[in-house]
């Protein structure tokens, strides 16, 4: 079926290739894409939240492909914002999701696209099916905010700030973000301060289970960029479950607990657009019921905190990395407000705001 389909558009894809300005893109991973910039057909795999920041609402003209569940599926809350702003997101066509195996190639050859803007994991995820799509002619693109590194995450940015045109918001966008990481990074190290055991969840099971915790990646990437000592680090390379007992036997002495809007019907951690303070700190109290927990350093000394599981992965997570620092080096960081630091990017950056709890902790 992909052969036949990519036959029958190769033709009609080639005619259409009416290069304006052909720039040569260099990836997250090294690769050389040629690319008509400004992007006018763009299909996207994920971070459309950091596409519409950085590339401006505009950009979303020229999007005609979309990986749906990617936003409204992971974060439901987050797309009936938007939609409810911009009701047309509904009409882009929805190309299926990597890791569910619904990706579809024919549809995105049907859209004839100038460009696919992939994260890292989705390129890696769609193995010979990359082929299939580079065959058709159409330049596939990669970006990576789920590394969680400041190399990752500046590069990104610069590539859909050069897909979208708009460089110099991009480039303002990233020092902001480097100035952000660098005022943590060298306030800690000066300080010369012990690196607190932190321990990190995914809080979607709720108490009666544990579920992910993070190593290289992701939320654990972002605990030691804010100084922490990860203790799943030994345990999970990058995303998985932690043994009960080795979490009792590392001492957490902080302890975050991520969560979601979608728990709202179970007793899962709950955070998010449309969650209340009290409701989230009831859940997260929920967490330090576990067994054995009562004697863990963390919950002794009542640094066992909230945050949203949204908020990783993105141009937007600088705010996460700030309150992160602070629970971990409460002294250093107390002129950092995180929760309206990440609110006041949507301000600057966005066309909706939204409203929540997207940080919390037990002595508040």
């Amino acid at each position: 079926m992909k052969r036949f389909v990519l036959a029958a558009l190769t033709t009609s894809l080639m005619a259409a290739s009416a290069h304006a300005d052909i720039q040569t893109i260099e990836d997250v991973l090294g690769r050389s894409v040629n690319v008509d910039v400004p992007a006018q057909r763009v299909v996207l795999g994920f971070y459309a939240e950091d596409y519409m920041a950085i590339g401006t609402e505009q950009a979303f003209d020229h999007v005609v492909g979309i990986s749906r569940d990617t936003w409204e599926a992971w974060r439901p809350a987050s797309w009936k914002l938007y939609t409810d702003y911009r009701p047309s997101l509904k009409q882009i066509p929805d190309v299926g999701e990597v890791e569910s195996q619904t990706f579809s190639v024919e549809k995105i050859i049907s859209l004839n696209p100038d460009v696919i803007l992939l994260a890292d994991w989705q390129y890696k995820g769609l193995g010979m099916d990359v082929d299939t799509l580079e065959e058709a002619g159409i330049p596939i693109v990669v970006v990576d905010y789920n590394a969680q590194t400041l190399e990752r995450h500046l590069k990104s940015t610069q590539i859909i700030g050069a897909l979208t045109d708009q460089e110099d918001r991009a480039q303002k966008i990233s020092d902001e973000y480097e100035a952000l990481v660098e005022h943590i990074h060298t306030t800690i190290e000066n300080a010369q301060q012990p690196k607190p055991r932190t321990y990190i969840e995914f809080g979607n099971q709720g108490p009666s289970e544990y579920s992910f915790t993070y190593g290289k990646n992701m939320w654990g990437a972002m605990v030691t960029s804010a100084g922490g000592d990860n203790i799943a680090a030994p345990f999970v390379e990058w995303w998985g479950p932690m043994n009960p007992e080795q979490v009792l036997a590392s001492d957490p002495e902080v302890i975050f607990i991520t969560g979601t809007e979608t728990g709202k019907q179970s007793n899962a951690m709950v955070m998010g657009q449309g969650i209340r303070r009290e409701q989230a700190k009831e859940r997260l109290e929920g967490f330090t019921k576990r067994p054995g927990w009562e004697s863990l350093s963390a919950v002794e000394n009542n640094r066992v905190y909230g945050i949203y599981q949204g908020a990783s992965r993105t141009i937007l997570d600088g705010s996460m990395l700030q309150f992160i620092a602070k629970s971990q080096y409460p002294k250093l960081f107390k002129e950092l407000d995180p929760e309206q630091h990440y609110l006041d990017f949507y301000k600057r950056y966005l066309p909706v705001v939204p409203k929540g709890t997207f940080t919390v902790s037990l002595d508040k």
